[in-house]
């Protein structure tokens, strides 16, 4: 080899069309990207994409493998039968595939970067293809991989237990924190409730609204409470299974208290958070939990449960109950909403926890991770 290195990067999942499974790991590489490439100065980069153009710094190459890539079967055709002799003709030493399958046959060492095991997990989520899919060639790429990532020691932990992997070849890699999600001003935040028509205080819900999510618990813990003069909302996409959410807001005769205002756009999520008096994630399963870290960032405290890498995300900023515990919830609620030195003290422990997320760290982790599937030296350079 020569004293440079290139490393494929399949990034195709960062471009095409972003459904609610896959707009995590889009965001993910998206964020990660621009601080992979200037990492370490021995690696240059080939990246595969199926459209947009990434801006990104140092010895880079894109490589276009065609908008219909967007599609599933596509795009799963051209990873397993054409990236191999691609990766070959463009003399790539090291192939990332990050978003959990590497091609089967290859004559490259792989690193494959796993966000969840929601697919082993949680199967009814799933297509039965899909599943099968997911769960044989997750399994056959980890074992095979010269290193695997992980982003959060809960994902690890599911990794090694789940595929019989080494725990020494699994780096954790945590996603950074989105630099433009910052609380917006008092006037700002104002002006968005008048023109959303937003309640005056509300507790605040971001996610697909799913079994997985819990928010049936949500809206029970809610209703034991009653807030006076606080509505609930619960904002994001329908998933699957969603109908028994909202009959149970039927059912306990909540409709004007409990809001679905449906999907948030990116460039409004600060202002949601921001205009709410708390943040609840009753999920009972993650990958990471961005919308927690979002939530942090913006100066709202957090509630969400001890399950999973929520922990990881939360520190000692939020309040964290266990996912079946609806009495245990409703008292954090009544905690954050009428106490106002403990909500004081969780919104500034939130700032730091959120600072302590990085994608220029995820970027040179990244790069470490590299360098230990090529049997480089990892020094300070990466």
């Amino acid at each position: 080899m020569s004293d440079t290195y290139n490393i494929g990067i399949n990034a195709l999942l960062m471009s095409g069309r972003k459904s609610y499974r896959s707009a995590g790991i889009h965001n993910y590489i998206s964020g990660l990207l621009p601080h992979l490439v200037p990492a370490d100065e021995r690696l240059r980069h080939t990246i595969f994409l199926s459209e947009g153009r990434p801006e990104l710094n140092g010895d880079t190459k894109l490589y276009y493998a065609g908008d219909d890539k967007s599609r599933p079967l596509n795009r799963v055709i051209w990873e397993q039968l054409q990236q191999p002799w691609i990766v070959r003709s463009e003399k790539v030493d090291l192939l990332h595939s990050m978003a959990f399958v590497a091609p089967v046959v290859s004559r490259v060492p792989s690193v494959v970067t796993v966000y969840d095991l929601s697919f082993l997990k949680m199967p009814g989520r799933f297509k039965a293809a899909n599943r099968i899919y997911l769960s044989s060639l997750t399994a056959r790429s980890c074992r095979q991989a010269e290193r695997v990532i992980a982003i959060s020691e809960s994902t690890k932990r599911d990794v090694v237990e789940a595929f019989d992997v080494s725990p020494d070849k699994v780096d954790v890699v945590y996603p950074g924190r989105n630099e433009q999600m910052t609380r917006p001003s008092d006037a700002e935040i104002e002006a968005f409730r008048a023109k959303r028509g937003l309640p005056d205080r509300y507790i605040f819900y971001l996610g697909t609204i799913e079994p997985r999510k819990n928010l049936s618990l949500l809206i029970n813990a809610y209703a034991k409470l009653r807030p006076k003069g606080i509505k609930l909302v619960c904002a994001g996409g329908k998933g699957w299974l969603y109908e028994d959410i909202f009959q149970t807001v039927e059912e306990m005769h909540l409709q004007r208290d409990v809001l679905f205002p449906g999907y948030v756009p990116q460039e409004e999520k600060a202002l949601w958070y921001a205009a709410s008096e708390a943040f609840v994630y009753p999920s009972i399963y993650e990958g990471f939990g961005i919308p927690v870290l979002e939530a942090m960032c913006c100066g709202v405290p957090a509630i969400t449960t001890n399950a999973s890498s929520l922990p990881e995300v939360a520190g000692d900023a939020a309040i964290l109950f266990p996912p079946n515990d609806a009495d245990a919830l409703t008292n954090a609620l009544d905690t954050v909403l009428n106490q106002p030195a403990v909500r004081q003290d969780m919104i500034a422990k939130g700032y730091a926890q959120a600072n302590s997320f990085s994608w220029a760290v995820a970027g040179k982790l990244t790069a470490q991770t590299y360098a230990k599937a090529l049997h480089l030296p990892v020094g300070e350079q990466a």
